[in-house]
């Protein structure tokens, strides 16, 4: 579906620069609203469940705030609010953005000649007829060995700190020892380009529910 098919109002509910970039380059213009949420708070043992959470609370979040805004008058076309989560699963276990520099390197070094799974979930939610649709995929990102003044750079940088698993593949500093992605590379950076596309046709074709959980994998 092109931006130009239909009219409505994207809300992107993230800070996210590759989010913002993707979705940009899918076509579509939107308005960006950050979710203030205290997401360690929020807790699942499946990281499919927690990535679908998250993206629940960052929705909820950002739709009380618009109830404080002008945001919305005057738009006479559905507005669709966008919200997504991520992270990486290691060797079974969950991966959020590192909490400091001995933790940003000790996730790093373990990707080195390893491999990651990469989970992220999509929501998006029609204002206007109170549909909610979501759904997450999955990747798998394997690497060469990295070296150790390329992880020194990386953290001097901040990198690790903004990204969940302190992975961000697109990074020129990164990019060069990923040896291969099994599944979609937009995904891995934050933002699924298939299911962000057939979630945004569904909250618009389909009446008011309780959101949907789907496995895109």
């Amino acid at each position: 579906m092109a931006a130009a098919e239909s009219c409505f109002k994207i809300i992107l509910g993230s800070s996210s620069m590759a989010r913002q970039r993707i979705l940009a380059e899918m076509g579509y213009e939107f308005t960006i609203m950050t979710a203030d949420i205290d997401e360690k708070s929020i807790r699942k043992e499946k990281p499919e469940d927690l990535v679908t959470a998250l993206a629940e609370a960052k929705a909820n979040a950002i739709m009380a705030r618009l109830q404080h805004t002008d945001i919305l008058e005057n738009v006479a076309c559905p507005t669709l609010v966008i919200t997504a989560d991520t992270v990486v699963v290691y060797k079974g276990t969950i991966r959020e953005k590192p909490c400091n520099e001995d933790e940003a390197r000790e996730f790093i070094k373990g990707y080195s000649g390893g491999h990651a799974a990469v989970v992220g979930s999509v929501l998006v939610t029609n204002l206007d007829s109170g549909a909610s649709k979501g759904g997450w995929e999955s990747a798998e990102v394997y690497f060469h060995d990295i070296p150790n003044e390329v992880i020194d750079s990386l953290i001097d940088e901040g990198i690790p700190f903004k990204v969940a698993g302190g992975l961000m593949l697109e990074h020129p500093l990164t990019l060069p020892f990923v040896d291969a992605v099994i599944g979609a590379t937009d995904t891995v950076m934050g933002l699924s380009i298939s299911l962000t596309e057939k979630l945004i046709e569904e909250a618009l074709r389909q009446p008011g529910s309780s959101p949907r959980v789907q496995n895109m994998s």
